[in-house]
């Protein structure tokens, strides 16, 4: 996106470095009145700035611009047509316009970018799209994307992302999954993803990471166990992180349990 320099004002150029004419301009009438200026606010001017600031000024004028060449003004009208005009825009050739469009888009319009060649517009629609619509992004090329769609997919969903290509969107999931599911991942393979597991499981599961080889997710077993013979057990671990935190809740065994959410406060 083309901007303005910091050492002033640009001269008025139209998209194709052509000097403007305010005197044959066809918004002549704008102008004395106020709402176009040169330099300024130009819907003409290459400069995105003043193309956006004449659209502020003069809304109702963005749909005598949905075809004009230049693809910073279809991206700036996107913000003001109506919903007609918009699904239009929303099959622009320009991925800028597209996405500008996926902002407003009515629900039923963007479900067709669904499946748009631009990674920018997939991450957009799956930031508005309704969670219940998610489905068809589960497989999505890119991880970014379908790491939104694990923070936002209907919880009983979620397995089917459960053996995501990517760990990061395997961690989205664990944070969310049942526990049905979250017993599922504790084999995963990504320790960031088993240390998600462990942190979410109720304690009177957690014996089935203690042996995980990772000592993160073996610390958080033996930081939360209410087992007072598996926290002896870890007491001897390899690690001492493990060793102590053990030690502490082994000797916490004759105590009523305290809660994560006291010992946190």
């Amino acid at each position: 996106m083309t901007t303005e320099s910091t050492e002033g004002p640009p001269k008025a150029m139209d998209w194709q470095d052509q000097p403007l004419d305010c005197a044959t301009c066809r918004n002549a009438d704008l102008r004395a009145a106020g709402r176009c200026k040169p330099e300024h606010a130009c819907a003409f001017d290459r400069y995105s700035k003043r193309i956006a600031r004449f659209f502020s000024w003069n809304p109702a004028t963005a749909e005598q611009y949905v075809n004009h060449p230049y693809f910073e003004v279809r991206a700036i009208i996107a913000r003001y047509v109506n919903v007609f005009e918009l699904q239009r825009l929303a099959k622009d050739p320009d991925e800028s316009v597209r996405l500008s469009a996926a902002l407003r888009l009515p629900q039923a319009q963007l479900r067709k970018l669904v499946g748009d060649p631009d990674r920018e517009v997939r991450i957009r629609v799956a930031q508005r799209l309704d969670p219940a619509e998610l489905g068809a992004l589960i497989w999505d090329a890119d991880y970014f994307v379908r790491s939104i769609v694990a923070r936002r997919l209907p919880a009983g969903l979620l397995g089917r992302m459960a053996n995501d290509a990517d760990a990061e969107v395997r961690g989205q999931v664990a944070r969310r999954i049942d526990e049905q599911g979250l017993l599922a991942m504790r084999l995963d393979e990504e320790a960031d993803v088993r240390l998600i597991v462990a942190q979410g499981l109720r304690p009177s599961l957690l014996h089935l990471l203690a042996d995980d080889p990772d000592w993160r997710v073996r610390f958080e077993v033996a930081r939360r166990t209410e087992d007072t013979a598996l926290a002896a057990r870890l007491a001897g671990d390899d690690d001492p992180m493990v060793c102590e935190a053990a030690a502490e809740r082994s000797g916490a065994g004759t105590r009523p349990a305290v809660s994560d959410a006291m010992a946190g406060r």
